[in-house]
């Protein structure tokens, strides 16, 4: 039987096994200690921000991050459509209320523009707009030349939700370093992992202290268990730590080899009825992306549905591109400024197949049956 192809399979070997065997052997195996100091350190090194906080997952960076920037009920917090629900849903642990924006065409991030006006018209609105939370979708970073300016403009703070970002860049600056915060994913499928967990950027001294205690279940600093506020249990392992310390040292390596594997499906597809998301932007290239994931789109011919179903029966893993949050049964009701762009991109788009684990062969495989479906030559 031949074995599946997967979408995003971790990539672990000797360097991260020396670095969970050195946690397990020191004893340091509760949350917390030394590697998860390190790691931090680390991270926030590669991003160039002088503070990182590890996290029990990307969701409670942008969580603790929406808390201190003021969300609650009564509050509205501006939200790409096309994202994974995670982002959405940390806003609604706030109590506060998503406003979901449209996507740009040429790489399904959020219409900067769009974002702007939507600010602009919640807030002429009497609405009490706390925060937008632009995505780097698929690892390419959004548009911040743009936001980053008219958001400080219209007084309202930028949160990044990089989780499928790092390693990417914008000009000379790193995917996680834009806005007042952002949020890193290390979940398993991420472009390098901790099996769970993530991490809140920031160069706001503030606001990581106050998210650092939210983290630890709000303890005061007296000898009792006291509280003052309601706390979360969201900090990251000692071992996790270990591991993901070993993924960072190999985190180019591994973006090479996605990005080798997107130009390889370029190159293939450039003469089919295609869009790979990203390569028709003029003004950008794939050199600041890290290629988390390689996504297209079918100009004609099979569906997304019809995509995913015919690959799968080849044993190849391939999904859709993120259902718009708009369209969401649990946010039916939410208010949405534009939608048809990123539901066109869900109709027709899915991911290819893109781990650094893939071998050329496997990369192959996915080639020729892509094909075959596209040209009805199957």
């Amino acid at each position: 039987m031949t074995d599946r192809i997967l979408m995003s399979q971790a990539q672990v070997g000797p360097i991260e096994e020396k670095y969970v065997l050195e946690a397990l052997h020191s004893g340091w195996v509760a949350p917390l200690g030394p590697h998860v100091d390190a790691f931090e350190q680390e991270v926030a090194g590669r991003v160039g921000v002088r503070h990182a906080l590890a996290l029990s997952s990307g969701t409670a960076a942008l969580h603790l991050a929406l808390l201190h920037l003021g969300a609650r009920p009564g509050t509205k917090v501006v939200v790409p459509s096309m994202t994974f629900g995670a982002t959405a849903n940390a806003v609604v642990y706030t109590g506060a209320d998503p406003v979901f924006v449209d996507a740009r065409t040429e790489d399904g991030n959020v219409d900067p523009d769009l974002m702007l006006e939507s600010v602009r018209t919640l807030q002429a609105e009497g609405e009490h707009v706390v925060a937008a939370i632009p995505v780097d979708l698929f690892g390419r970073a959004a548009d911040y030349t743009v936001l980053e300016p008219g958001l400080e403009e219209l007084g309202v703070p930028l949160l990044e939700d990089a989780a499928e970002a790092l390693g990417a860049s914008l000009g000379d600056r790193p995917a996680g370093s834009f806005g007042r915060a952002a949020a890193l994913s290390f979940n398993g499928n991420k472009i390098m992992t901790t099996s769970g967990g993530g991490m809140l950027l920031s160069d706001d001294d503030d606001l990581i202290a106050h998210a650092r205690k939210l983290s630890t279940q709000s303890r005061e600093p007296v000898p009792w268990y006291e509280h003052t506020e309601i706390g979360y249990n969201y900090r990251l392992s000692n071992i996790l730590a270990a591991l993901g310390r070993g993924q960072l040292e190999r985190l180019d390596e591994m973006i090479a080899r996605r990005r080798e594997i997107r130009q390889r499906y370029a190159t293939a597809f450039s003469d089919l009825p295609v869009t790979l998301l990203g390569k028709s932007d003029p003004e950008r290239t794939d050199h600041d992306d890290n290629c988390w994931l390689t996504t297209l789109t079918a100009d004609r011919g099979p569906d997304a549905n019809a995509l995913v179903e015919a690959m799968s029966a080849e044993q190849i893993e391939v999904r859709h591109l993120w259902k718009p949050m708009h369209l969401q049964p649990v946010f039916s009701g939410a208010r949405v400024f534009g939608g048809a762009v990123c539901e066109g991109l869900f109709a027709r788009g899915v991911t290819l197949p893109s781990g650094p684990a893939l071998t050329d062969e496997q990369i192959e495989r996915v080639i020729t049956c892509m094909t075959e479906i596209l040209t009805g030559t199957e």
